[in-house]
């Protein structure tokens, strides 16, 4: 197969890139070339910004693709600029929308994919919906060929999975508290991005994937206070955990808001049933607590990965001090 990538180095992307490669597709890589993570050995690239539709027609003069992927597109004009570029160029689009566009709060469990899209909180999942149903109706009125894929939390090496990334290892290593919001009980799916990209390459040039929309999560279930535990026991020392209301939280710092309310204070369970059929054989083999070994060795590695947000250890002393302040009004209450 001949696949475009649009992106292909970030976190969710660079695993699939590689596992394309090594099943011998024949990718290309649209990009600025400006990503940290380096291009991997053997796939082409064609130096473009995909914001700008002439120097991205320039690039893909000449080209056909059995499978087109775009990992960076968050807003409906960004898939309307697709449609003008790619029509009649490609026999797959595959749009990276998310799991959060899913019923927020959930009204059951598990998630399925025929779950409505409805997410009131995070204008971020809003678009993604958006987007979602520009590429149905493209479908419908005009058999543009798409296929939805839907990540939850995906992650690498590179990237610890919580707010403030290395800076929460941080406040373990000093012994300093760190906040999980609510009673940290709500049930939580992070897929080591190795993983996804199993699920994800069976789709592409999957005749079966064509009109059709997909999560591909871990089936593994944590509680945050474990995500924690297992964060803290990777790094070898001990989680000081503090619960906090996700409103008490966002009150403090509303940028945390959205992704709290939109998303990480409700439980998210998923069954992962259509990828299985869709791709027989796929599992996610790799543990969360094998990932967080990995991503800790990594960052050990070379202490210049070790950065720490002053800003959010600021927030978190703030949030934390707020909450000790309104703890003996609230235990009189």
């Amino acid at each position: 197969m001949k696949v475009l990538f649009v992106g292909g180095t970030g976190v969710i992307s660079s695993a699939s890139s590689a596992l394309a490669l090594k099943q011998g597709i024949d990718l290309y890589l649209l990009n600025r070339g400006q990503s940290a993570r380096p291009i991997p050995p053997g796939a082409r690239v064609l130096n473009a910004d995909i914001r700008d539709p002439k120097s991205t027609r320039a690039a893909l003069a000449g080209h056909n693709f059995d499978v087109v992927v775009n990992w960076i597109n968050y807003s409906a004009d960004h898939i309307e600029a697709d449609l003008d570029l790619f029509r009649g160029r490609t026999g797959q689009y595959i749009f990276i929308s998310s799991a959060s566009a899913y019923q927020t709060p959930p009204t059951f469990q598990p998630i399925t994919e025929s779950t409505p899209l409805d997410n009131p909180a995070w204008q971020y999942s809003r678009d993604k919906i958006a987007c979602e149903e520009r590429l149905v109706r493209a479908y419908r009125e005009e058999k543009f060929p798409i296929t939805i894929v839907r990540p939850s939390h995906t992650y690498d090496c590179t990237y610890i999975p919580l707010r403030g990334r290395w800076s929460v290892v941080d406040r373990m290593l000093r012994g300093k508290k760190v906040i999980v919001h609510g009673d940290g009980t709500s049930l939580w799916t992070l897929t080591h991005h190795a993983d996804f990209a199993r699920g994800f390459v069976g789709l592409m040039g999957n005749a079966h994937a064509i009109g059709e929309a997909v999560h591909i999560t871990s089936d593994e279930l944590l509680t945050w206070n474990q995500v924690f535990e297992q964060i803290a026991a990777a790094a070898g020392t001990h989680a000081d955990m503090v619960h906090i209301p996700s409103d008490l939280i966002a009150a403090y710092v509303p940028e945390w808001g959205e992704g709290l309310r939109g998303d990480k204070m409700h439980s998210r369970i998923f069954d992962n049933t259509k990828i299985k059929r869709l791709v027989p054989g796929f599992t996610a083999a790799i543990s969360f607590a094998q990932g967080m070994r990995e991503a800790i060795a990594w960052f050990r590695a070379d202490s210049a990965r070790q950065k720490v947000d002053a800003l959010f250890d600021q927030d978190c002393d703030t949030i934390l001090a707020g909450y000790r302040a309104a703890w003996p009004v609230k235990s009189n209450s």
